[in-house]
């Protein structure tokens, strides 16, 4: 037995300590404290970044594959990732309209997607479960996204990881892709510490679901719907009647809207009416595109509260990746009110990680986005209430969405992101309603500045692909067009650093109202030339954007030019273009070819598991079941269930050895 005269105090004090770490290991989250990323193995092997990873892709009959890709079918193969052979993995094509484009456009070069455990729940990649393979279409550079990913990753944005991989086929040369980490269990799980939250992408332009959410879109169809809808809707009726529809943003009044008689039905067949020759006086037409005000996007995608009812956000439900229940639901219904009235941001909004998202976000001026013209590209992670932003698809960001201007771009205000009503999208808007997190949205964008080299992040790529791009049987452009991208990419982060440091300085305005009163210490961007970094019309077959030498021979002769304009354009209007649209008399001008104004740039979209082909089974209000088949995505909707997650259980453990040790530690000083 201990004689000190000190003993009780000495154990009352261990047996503190004890429960003290037992209870910081058992309740941590929820008293605030948060688990860092976990490291795992694949962060290291298939998206090392220091080189061009090698997959073969060894199919026992790939042409058959290829011819119905469009059907975004699963088909079985073998992949080999540096040398590692992995059998029995689901492939399976991805994107949108752009599977379509690519078939009607002679190419080959789709995007797929490789699900390592759609047949076998244990099998992986190093860790991974889904890696897409995106085929960087639009994009001459052959580093759009790449760069976007890099640097929201290095920025501390949850984003998911990439490399670039040249694919085989059975050995045979296919093409330069980019690998990127699919949004799913493993990137959840390496980004939060647990599979507890739930995840969104919400869609309202059928655009951005994938498979069942992206395909069915037709232009032509959303416009015969919208006529014969007016019966019903109010706002489909004005479209009926020869009004505008409202698309939700600040579209010019032309005076009386359709041409009595024109069915609008046409507008998708190159169709389009008279509307009388010009822009009215003072309209604005940047408020029309990509970071206006005018957004086509539904409210809910726009992440604004509407009601306490969920249908009024099936946007966001009927596009979840997990598997949520009515108590998910309300909460997220919560978390939105809260958003769009601005209280309790803190427990509502992971605050840093959003800040971070819109620095890089806003650095890289893209356009097919939440803050941009179309109002998607984007996932929404909630847990417990709080919100997080997680980015995707940049292939049409630095300016290039809808043949940005490079002045416009590279001089984009960064405090009016979204031009006209803020509120408009409340997820950045809470940023500049509130003097504290403006200061921290700009220190941590300066922080952000000094942390990059831009364009010694663009040389170092450049360098590490060029021979690759150089040997690419099927890319969308030539070796000479990438390196003319290459160069606009460098001149855009050069000049974009430029005017954004000018703008956290005060010596440029960081507003568009700013801008607009004067434009005199603008970043001068008349060198850049945004087209040369790949466009929405970058090859033939319309938005898809295709040729180059994976194309047909006519695709391939003429994709630099397809939908290009006559004159010296170079995909941006002239110097002296003074905003007046040309009267066309009321149909097309003569050997204009309609078709290539249809497609839509793809959307390399991840759609969960859960959207298999057996839907079957399915909620009230076209939500998905929880208790149906979910193929290999776990549910993760509010919380554990009737088993706790793994991490869950080793922290039980854990906590459970501590308190073994402090009692034995008591009593043994007691004795």
């Amino acid at each position: 037995m201990s004689t000190s005269k000190h003993i009780n105090k000495i154990c009352i004090a261990a047996i503190a300590v004890t429960l003290v770490i037992t209870i910081l290991f058992m309740c941590g989250e929820s008293l605030g404290l948060t688990i860092a990323s976990k490291a795992v193995k694949y962060e290291s092997t298939i998206f090392d970044t220091s080189y061009v990873h090698k997959i073969d892709i060894v199919m026992d009959d790939w042409d058959s594959f290829i011819e119905t890709c469009e059907n975004e079918e699963y088909g079985t193969c073998t992949v080999v990732v540096d040398g590692k052979k992995h059998a029995n993995i689901a492939i399976r094509a991805k994107g949108n309209t752009s599977l379509s484009s690519v078939k009607s456009s002679g190419s080959q070069r789709y995007s797929f997607k490789l699900e390592f455990d759609h047949y076998e729940d244990a099998k992986s990649l190093d860790g991974l479960d889904k890696l897409c393979l995106n085929n960087l279409i639009q994009d001459n550079t052959m580093m759009k996204d790449y760069i976007a990913y890099v640097l929201m990753n290095d920025f501390g944005a949850d984003s998911p990881l990439c490399s670039f991989a040249y694919i085989t086929v059975t050995g045979e040369d296919w093409g330069l892709y980019l690998a990127v980490e699919g949004i799913e269990d493993s990137f959840l799980s390496r980004n939060y510490g647990s599979e507890e939250g739930d995840l969104y992408k919400p869609d309202s332009m059928s655009f951005g679901g994938g498979r069942g959410n992206g395909m069915d879109f037709s232009m032509s169809d959303f416009m015969k719907d919208n006529a014969e809808d007016a019966e019903t809707e109010g706002t489909s009726e004005s479209m009926k009647t020869g009004g505008r529809p409202d698309l939700g943003g600040n579209m010019p009044d032309f005076g009386g809207g359709f041409p009595e008689g024109f069915d609008t039905s046409q507008m998708a067949d190159g169709n389009m009416p008279d509307f009388g020759g010009g822009m009215p006086e003072g309209f604005d037409p940047s408020q029309m595109m990509g970071g206006g005000g005018f957004g086509m996007g539904s409210a809910d995608v726009k992440l604004q509260y509407i009601a306490d009812d969920p249908d009024s956000y099936s946007n966001i439900f009927n596009n979840a990746k997990t598997a949520v229940n009515a108590a998910d639901q309300n909460r997220l219904i919560r978390s939105l009110k809260a958003l769009s009235e601005q209280t309790d941001l803190a427990s509502t909004v992971d605050t840093e990680e959003v800040i971070r998202y819109f620095v890089v976000h806003n650095f890289l001026c893209n356009g097919d986005s939440y803050t941009g013209q179309m109002i998607h590209n984007y996932y929404l992670y909630e847990e417990d209430g709080q919100l997080s932003m997680i980015p995707w698809d940049y292939n049409l960001a630095y300016g290039s969405f809808m043949g940005g201007q490079s002045s416009s771009s590279v001089n984009s205000p960064i405090d009016t992101p979204v031009s006209g009503d803020m509120s408009d999208r409340p997820m950045i808007a809470w940023i500049f309603d509130n003097d504290e997190y403006t200061a921290q949205y700009h220190t941590l964008f300066s922080e952000f500045l000094d942390s990059c080299d831009f364009c010694a992040l663009v040389d170092e790529t450049a360098a590490m692909i060029d021979s690759y791009v150089q040997k690419d049987p099927t890319a969308f452009c030539t070796y000479e067009e990438f390196q003319k991208g290459v160069t606009a990419i460098r001149t855009f982060c050069e000049l974009r650093e430029e005017s954004v440091r000018g703008q956290l300085d005060g010596s440029i305005p960081s507003t568009t109202d700013g801008q607009s009163a004067d434009s005199s210490a603008l970043i001068d961007a008349s060198a850049l030339t945004i087209s040369d970094m790949g466009t929405m019309n970058n090859g033939g077959g319309g938005f898809g954007g295709f040729g180059g030498k994976g194309g047909s021979s006519d695709a391939s002769a003429q994709h630099t030019s397809a939908m290009q304009p006559s004159g010296d354009f170079k995909g941006e209007p002239p110097e002296d273009f003074d905003g007046e649209m040309p009267d066309f008399g009321g149909e097309m001008p003569e050997g204009f070819d309609p078709s290539r104004m249809g497609g839509k740039p793809e959307q390399d979209t991840e759609p969960s598991t859960e959207q298999s082909t057996e839907m079957d089974e399915t909620a009230p209000n076209g939500m998905q079941n929880p208790g149906s088949d979910m193929g290999s995505f776990s549910p993760m909707g509010g919380g554990m269930g009737q088993q706790g997650s793994p991490l869950s259980l080793i922290m039980l453990g854990i906590s459970s050895v501590v308190l073994l040790i402090g009692i034995m530690f008591t009593l043994l000083f007691k004795r």
